[in-house]
């Protein structure tokens, strides 16, 4: 027979722990173009402090083209880096594993992301930090003097009135 939970608590806080539950994030592939696609979660990934700000190096399959792949999640540019080509190329367990939640929602206005990629994530950041889809377009918006070749595949909105 299984201890009860009851047990299962006392047993956890004799030891200095707690019972927490954490939701199983549900998969979706998303067509982005050029008969690619990419994953993404039914809610952000959530790691502990330490997994999120930690080194790794990462995995081939993600990184294959630069030697020495180590990246201090620690350090915002190498994070932003990262989280970049964890989104465009991860599989599920790698966004699971590298990606905080928290952190994607502190960048997501600098990452450079292909535009269906960000529109694919873009729920999941304004649902996270509360924004309507309005303030999120008005936000992302810059300069149109500003807005070169490259921020435009970017997926970056261009203003295009003058002020």
């Amino acid at each position: 027979m299984s201890p009860t939970l009851d047990t299962v608590e006392r047993i956890l806080a004799a030891t200095g722990h707690r019972l927490t539950v954490a939701p199983v994030l549900h998969w979706h592939e998303i067509e982005i173009g050029g008969g690619r696609t990419v994953t993404v979660p039914s809610q952000l990934p959530d790691l502990p402090a330490r997994e999120a700000v930690r080194s790794l190096d990462l995995p081939l399959h993600l990184d294959w083209s630069r030697p020495g792949r180590v990246v201090d999640l620690a350090d915002r540019r190498q994070r932003a880096r990262a989280y970049e080509v964890v989104l465009r190329e991860g599989r599920p367990v790698d966004i699971e594993a590298i990606v905080d939640g928290a952190l994607l929602v502190d960048l997501w206005d600098e990452l450079v992301l292909p535009k269906k990629l960000r529109m694919a994530w873009q729920p999941l950041i304004d649902d996270a930090s509360g924004a309507s889809a309005a303030e999120t377009r008005e936000a992302r918006a810059i300069p149109l003097a500003m807005c070169g070749a490259s921020r435009a595949k970017s997926g970056i909105i261009c203003q295009t009135t003058v002020e």
